[in-house]
């Protein structure tokens, strides 16, 4: 999954890059509102974490600009305000979640769980299923019918797309965007790569699903 950061106080921001990296998820960051909100409008984030005192633009005009645009990607308020009608404030304009700094990590990591939850088959907050294959978060690995193999991270942020669109095709184009970045200069054969490495591992394991190719459109699970 993907987050944004949208955080001008640069040590928190580079701690919280650090604890949803480590957290297996991909992260972007950004210091100030306008840039926040031009990335933000891509539409490709699963969460965006946003502060509220932002230069440039602040989070409130960053979060109705969002719902203004249509961009429903979950928006969980970060701030040092802890007033009430704050607090109202940014939920009427969108929010979905407002935490207030400071805060405990793992109370963070538990909001943007709840709020990037898939509609798939979700056994628990490490482990996303689909047709007897088990991609697991805290391991980094993926199994079934008892047979495991561990997984880069970029394997795993690759699996986890498919895992979650089953049967849906997904472009080329909308893989690097999520998973390496807007600006990446990142070619289609660097995605193929990572696709061949799938596929071997699925045969490894003896998984009844694979990874068919849309050819010249991307990849889909069946």
């Amino acid at each position: 999954m993907k987050i944004l950061v949208i955080e001008d106080e640069i040590q928190l921001a580079d701690a919280l890059s650090e604890l949803l990296k480590r957290s297996m998820y991909s992260v972007d960051v950004f210091n100030n509102g306008i840039d926040g909100l031009d990335n933000a409008l891509t539409g490709i984030y699963d969460c965006i974490l946003l502060d509220i005192m932002l230069p440039g633009m602040n989070g409130i005009e960053v979060l109705k600009n969002l719902r203004t645009e249509k961009i429903n990607t979950p928006v969980l308020l970060l701030t040092a305000k802890s007033e009430v009608d704050d607090k109202i404030n940014g939920l009427d304009c969108g929010a979905d979640d407002y935490l207030t700094k400071p805060f405990v990590t793992g109370e963070l990591l538990a909001r943007v769980r709840a709020l990037t939850r898939r509609k798939g088959e979700i056994v628990d907050e490490n482990r996303l299923e689909y047709h007897g294959l088990e991609l697991r978060k805290n391991t980094c690995s993926i199994s079934c019918g008892g047979n495991d193999v561990k997984l880069s991270l970029k394997e795993y942020n690759v699996m986890e797309m498919l895992i979650a669109n089953p049967g849906q095709i997904l472009p080329k184009e909308r893989i690097i965007e999520k998973i390496w970045g807007c600006e990446s200069d990142v070619e289609y054969n660097n995605i193929e790569v990572y696709i061949s490495f799938l596929r071997k591992k699925l045969t490894a394991i003896a998984a009844e699903v694979q990874i068919k190719t849309a050819r010249g459109i991307g990849y889909f699970m069946e």
